[in-house]
């Protein structure tokens, strides 16, 4: 392949750049190509420490790559520890030695894992779901569902003109109004916007608040599928560590009085993957927090019907000042219906409800009106209250479960759908979480290791455990045969 041209210096005395070669033709994505050959100049010295990289903007019309594609590889870069960022400067090579410290698939990216990533969500795989984020469909209450779906498709005639309410069905909304109103805080139907799930949620949420080069906070580990959309949206996902006992407040601080972010994301009960809530002190306090340093917070709520009552809600105790609350029926009713929310001051949901419209219309009436008939009826709080019966009886077989193998919780779960574990040992280019969850793949079980979740490398071995399925006989055995390979004990830490 032809060499594609130098880039030209960005600054007088700047070192000339060699050509850089993307191998388009074989598989992978353009950021693990772009990842693979700048690692392996760093780690040849090709490029020393300190060596300033071409702009973003450069490099993309360099090579013919969109600018997304550079900001997503230069951020695994600063990851790994071979780039550093400075704001307001851009990116300059930190070190050489990182990378043999990590195991190869780290730094092209997840090949084999996240080939099937789109299994852990989509149901459609014939293998065992320990990694999923969805329950059985007989856990939900498939009555209910079926009969909500049948009544939602008598949908009038009349409505069959147009596209629907720019911000949902207003039934459903008056009804999460109402719901929010009475067991946490004052709110009206006109702020609430309904979207296609939590995910459509969080991405008109950036979209209307943040630009490219924006940095946003993230919890540590954190859901997977918001860090992807974060580096899509040209944004810096900055991780701030979660664990035990919730948020590392005084890290978020220090990071806040840095990077300037614009927002942060944060699960404050239940959270996935580790299944802890923040406490009332710690919500206040990131609260404040908030305000001295001027960013939104989007409070990710989806898992709040799974926890008991009297748990810390950051958009009652703002009161949607500068908390964006994000809802969704995914958890207690099934995700294929894809019904989220958006609850917001009146001042944001203008803009929101813009946003919305020019990139993609309507949310569908059809599977709103079907959420509403589900929630407004009789047999749904008795659904949720078997639903919950049923996730704390599967969480302790799981943990019970994981023990017999040598597996400890990262964090003991207060509720909802997921253990997270692993073993206290230190990962290697051989044997990492990584290794291990594609070996379960050729075994037919899908697990979702500790990277999908982490913005950093992880100390040790872990997974994300739904516990709907963990406790099953073909897992243990799985599991057991993992622990017997080759691994190094870790003499003094904890699992992360």
């Amino acid at each position: 392949m032809v060499p594609r041209r130098q880039f030209a210096e960005e600054a007088p005395g700047a070192v000339a750049w060699p050509a850089i070669v993307i191998e388009r033709a074989s598989k992978g994505s353009l950021v693990d190509k772009i990842v693979a050959v700048l690692t392996a100049m760093i780690s040849g010295k090709a490029l020393g420490i300190g060596t300033k990289m071409p702009s973003v903007r450069q490099f993309a019309k360099c090579n013919g790559v969109s600018t997304f594609t550079v900001v997503e590889a230069y951020d695994r870069l600063v990851n790994l520890g071979l780039l550093s960022s400075r704001r307001g400067s851009g990116y300059y090579v930190a070190r050489h030695d990182i990378a043999s410290q990590l195991p190869p698939a780290a730094v092209a990216g997840p090949v084999t894992v996240d080939a099937l990533t789109s299994d852990l969500y989509s149901g459609v795989s014939d293998a065992l779901p320990v990694g999923a984020g969805w329950l059985p469909p007989e856990w939900y209450g498939e009555d209910t569902i079926l009969d909500a779906v049948r009544h939602a498709m008598r949908i009038p005639a009349n409505r069959l003109r147009g596209y629907g309410h720019p911000l949902g069905f207003p039934a459903l909304r008056q009804h999460v109004a109402a719901q929010l109103t009475d067991e946490l805080f004052p709110v009206e139907a006109d702020q609430v916007l309904l979207t296609h799930g939590a995910s459509h949620a969080f991405d008109l949420i950036l979209r209307t608040l943040t630009r490219p080069g924006d940095t946003v906070f993230v919890e540590d580990p954190g859901y997977s599928n918001l860090l992807s959309l974060i580096r899509h949206h040209g944004c810096n996902a900055v991780g701030i560590p979660r664990g035990e006992h919730g948020l590392d407040l005084d890290a978020l601080a220090t990071q806040a009085r840095q990077a300037q972010p614009k927002l942060m994301f944060v699960n404050t009960v239940l959270q996935n993957p580790l299944g802890t809530s923040l406490s009332q002190a710690q919500a206040h306090r990131l609260l404040a927090l908030a305000e001295q340093f001027d960013f939104w917070l989007v409070e990710d709520d989806i898992y709040r019907d799974l926890a008991g009552r009297g748990e810390a809600s950051l958009a009652a105790m703002d009161g949607l000042r500068r908390v964006i609350r994000v809802g969704s029926f995914s958890k207690t009713l099934s995700p294929v219906l894809r019904v989220g929310s958006i609850c917001a001051s009146g001042s944001l949901m203008p803009e929101l409800v813009r946003v919305k419209m020019l990139t993609g219309l309507t949310t569908s009436e059809v599977n709103e009106r079907a959420v509403y008939h589900a929630v407004t009826g009789r047999a749904y709080r008795r659904m949720v209250d078997r639903l919950v019966a049923q996730l704390d009886a599967g969480r302790e077989r799981t943990i019970e479960a994981l023990a017999e193998v040598g597996m400890e919780p990262v964090a003991r779960p207060r509720g909802g759908m997921f253990v997270s574990a692993g073993w206290n040992v230190a990962p290697t280019p051989e044997h990492n979480a990584r290794s291990i969850a594609d070996a379960a793949l050729r075994a037919g079980i899908l697990l979702s290791p500790d990277e999908f979740f982490l913005l950093r490398p992880s100390t040790t071995i872990w997974f994300r455990f739904n516990v709907a399925y963990a406790h099953d006989p073909v897992l243990r055995a799985f599991l057991h045969s993992a622990l017997k390979r080759p691994i190094v004990q870790r003499s003094a830490s904890s699992i992360p």
